[in-house]
Parts: C-alpha cells; sequence; structure tokens
C-alpha cells in the first residue's frame, strides 16, 4: 500500500528509545525527512545513524520539553530551519514516579504537562502552517491506562485527558483537512523498562519480576505476551497516511486483549 507520505516532514518527540525510536525509523523507511527531539545526546545520534543519517534528510534536536518554555522555543527554531511539519508525533509521557492518587496538586499537573501539555504547547505553532497548506497529520501516542485505569492515577488521567484533548482538537481543524488521532499502545516490553530483567529495579528480586510478571500475563494478556514497539508503528504510519481522510479524532486501542482486561 502505498501510504502518500514520501518527502513529508516529519516531528517526532521523544525518539531516542522505544516506542518512539521505532516510529523514526519506521517513517524514514518511507523516504520521509525525519527530525527527532530527546533529551540524550547518544542516544538521539544512534537513532539518526540508523535512519540513515543527516544526508537522508534526517535530523535531531536536544531537549528537555519539561522546562518552562522548552516546547515553543524548539518548535520556532525548527520551524525555521526545516519549514512546515506535515506530520507530527507527539511520544512524550509517562509516569514521573508519581503514583499517588492522593499527591499534591503540583504532582499531578507535572504529569499533565508531561503527557498533554507540551503537545499543546507545540501545536499551538506545528499546526497553523498546516491549515495554510490544508494538509496534516497528528498522531498522540496515548495509553490503554486511559481507558482501563491499569497504573497509576495520575498517568491514567493525564491520559483520558490526552484523548479528550484529540477528539477536541481533530473536531476543530477537521475542515483544514488536518487528521489528529490517537494510538493506545497496551503494555509494551523494552530494553531497560519496568518488564525487564536488566532493570536495576528488578534485577534484586528476579523471582518477584516472575511472580508479577506471570500475574500481569494471566489476568490482562490473553494473548500471552507482552507487546513490542514494532507492532505500534504500523498504525501509526497509516494515521498519518493519505488514506485516512474520514478518520479524524480516532482513538486506537492496541493493546492484546488488555483493554478491560478480559
Amino acid at each position: 500500500m502505498d501510504l502518500g507520505i514520501k518527502n513529508k516532514n516529519v516531528l517526532i518527540t521523544g525518539a531516542s528509545q522505544g516506542i518512539g525510536k521505532a516510529i523514526a525509523l519506521a517513517f524514514a523507511k518511507e523516504k520521509c525527512n525525519v527530525s527527532i527531539i530527546a533529551r540524550k545526546k547518544g542516544k538521539l545520534e544512534e537513532v539518526l545513524k540508523e535512519m540513515g543519517g543527516k544526508k537522508a534528510g534526517h535530523s535531531y534536536h536536544i531537549a528537555d520539553l519539561m522546562e518552562e518554555g522548552a516546547p515553543t522555543k524548539v518548535v520556532k527554531e525548527l520551524l525555521e530551519k526545516n519549514g512546515t511539519y506535515d506530520i507530527v508525533v507527539h511520544n512524550v509521557g509517562g509516569t514521573l514516579d508519581i503514583r499517588d492518587v492522593l499527591s499534591p496538586i503540583t504532582d499531578w499537573n507535572k504529569v499533565l504537562k508531561f503527557n498533554a501539555g507540551i503537545a499543546i504547547e507545540m501545536n499551538k505553532y506545528l499546526i497553523p502552517p498546516m491549515q495554510e497548506q490544508k494538509w496534516g497529520r497528528v498522531v498522540n501516542i496515548s495509553s490503554l491506562s486511559a481507558e482501563n485505569m491499569h497504573g497509576c492515577g495520575p498517568y491514567c488521567a493525564a491520559k483520558s485527558y490526552l484523548n479528550a484533548y484529540t477528539k477536541a482538537l481533530g473536531k476543530g481543524v477537521a475542515k483544514d483537512g488536518i487528521v489528529v488521532s490517537a494510538i493506545m499502545p497496551g503494555t509494551i516490553y523494552e530494553e531497560g523498562g519496568k518488564w525487564d530483567e536488566k532493570n536495576p529495579k528488578n534485577a534484586k528480586n528476579l523471582e518477584e519480576l516472575q511472580r508479577r510478571r506471570t500475574d500481569f500475563l494471566r489476568h490482562y494478556q490473553h494473548i500471552g505476551r507482552f507487546g513490542t514497539s514494532e507492532e505500534i508503528t504500523p498504525f501509526v504510519l497509516f494515521m498519518a497516511s493519505q488514506h485516512v481522510t474520514f478518520a479524524t479524532t480516532s482513538i486506537i486501542p492496541v493493546g492484546g486483549t488488555e483493554l478491560f482486561g478480559l
């Protein structure tokens, strides 16, 4: 299938590892011009090399998007340098280790900013050029936690907010030929992540890790395993393609039966 995105300018946040990295590599294979943003220079350089480097039209930008004003600063610099971005994938997110539902409002706001606020701030500048050209794609990486509430309360609430924002934004810019969507991955296995034996927290008690793995898979994953980043990327690519003109505000679960724990 021809996705119709060759030579499109693509911007991906949180693209130095995991799902973000897999998405960046997938767009590079589609011959897009890919710009990636993350905090760690070394990992960004590795991804850039895997994509084919600057000679293939790709670039990276080092930034901590949680810093005050950083999303606006980064976007303005990139727009001035590279022009309009046709496709934007917002992949920044996480719990920030804020787990208590009785955390102060300042902590809840931090999680909200991390998972949705950064995207909102960046879109203020990324979307107007899309409106001018009457074509654009915005894909938000949400989480099944937005609906099944598995995990930390502040994180689940933030992802629910992101889904609502996806629908509101998509409705507001639909007339301009811009398709806004969200992908909700289920539990993904990543090297060094929550379920990896190499994670320092897990290495202290591998027996406990195995118990938690077995329990989680039995209750929530009838497919019998965790997902991979590469199983998420096809959905992102399709929602960025020429074929989704009637699919704006779509919220797509990709979770291997995890959604309601059935």
